[in-house]
């Protein structure tokens, strides 16, 4: 299953997805009441038990030449479905990919692109891959935020 988190883990986990490039060990020992040593080696022992699986910055596309995101729902054998992730990640343009519990639309590919030349080309390149594609989307917007329920009891 996994690690169970008590209050000081949730709070830094929750302090870190707020923005974990300027919460410092110091600013998030602050506002659990521990000292920075606690939340440096606690953050160590998330990592290394996977919880924390990485940093990755949130990237706006409207802002970069990429500005077309889409979202490409496929159908893949249920079996193979970790290997068709891993080949999608290789096609050019592909940022994202979730892998889906049910039968049906079970691979779901986020990719960017400039033009919709560039979306053509890397949904024809998952097609040939063996990926049935069901729906493509395009996406105007994502707004993201922490994970609520890892915020301190004590109103952090």
């Amino acid at each position: 299953m996994g690690i169970e988190l008590d209050e000081v883990d949730k709070a830094i986990v929750h302090s870190l997805q707020q923005d974990a490039r300027h919460n410092t060990a110091t600013d998030i020992a602050e506002d659990v009441d521990v000292t920075a040593n606690t939340v440096r080696n606690r953050i160590r022992r998330l990592e290394e038990e996977g919880v924390i699986a990485g940093y990755l910055p949130i990237i706006d596309y409207e802002q970069t030449a990429k500005a077309m995101h889409m979202v490409v729902q496929c159908t893949v054998p249920i079996d193979e479905r970790g290997d068709y992730a891993k080949t999608a990640l290789e096609i050019r343009g592909v940022v994202g990919v979730r892998e889906v519990m049910t039968g049906h639309r079970n691979l779901r590919i986020d990719l960017v692109a400039e033009d919709t030349d560039e979306i053509t080309a890397a949904v024809s390149r998952l097609q040939k891959q063996g990926m049935d594609v069901e729906e493509q989307e395009l996406l105007k917007a994502e707004h993201l935020q922490p994970f609520d329920h890892f915020a301190s009891e004590s109103g952090s």
